[in-house]
């Protein structure tokens, strides 16, 4: 549950059990696409394509509110979404690699919320390609196609420039 929801007086220990049962429960989502992402007859993940999950071919066109909702850093939450953004970029490698840092470095506004994007990028380079140039080329591609507004495009800049 996010932050702001506050619960009654009498109905706490029954939040938290119900609380402690979804955490599980994510994890475990989390742990079963984890194996079903990296669990792939080749050791290398790029001579081997993908199977498809559906849950996350379902997220695909998702990645920007998954991102948006990623920089909100509430607690938990940010760090299921983190890993979830990760199989999910791994997942629809290397298109989905580039947009999901794409969108980390042109939303975060931030450095605690920058700080997400290299955390995605050093995870991603353990099991593909530097997915930074094609992030790079997606960003240039956005902005040749007048894609992003100003204020968007002034941060994207900025993020840039602060992690170089």
């Amino acid at each position: 549950a996010p932050a702001s929801v506050i619960t009654a007086p009498g109905a706490a220990a029954l939040h938290e059990g119900v609380r402690e049962a979804c955490e599980r429960l994510l994890q475990l989502l989390l742990l079963h696409l984890q194996k079903l992402v990296h669990g792939r007859a080749s050791p290398s993940l790029a001579e081997c394509p993908a199977r498809p999950v559906p849950f996350l071919e379902a997220l695909r066109p998702h990645v920007r509110e998954l991102c948006q909702d990623t920089l909100r850093l509430e607690r938990k939450r940010c760090l299921w979404q983190h890993q979830l953004l990760a199989l999910l970029a791994v997942h629809s490698a290397p298109h989905g690699a580039a947009e999901a840092l794409f969108y980390l470095l042109a939303l975060a506004r931030t450095p605690e919320e920058l700080a997400l994007a290299p955390q995605l990028h050093a995870g991603l380079r353990a099991v593909l390609p530097d997915p930074l140039p094609a992030a790079v080329a997606a960003a240039v591609a956005q902005i040749h196609a007048g894609r992003l507004p100003e204020a968007q495009l002034a941060q994207l800049l900025r993020n840039l420039a602060l992690l170089l």
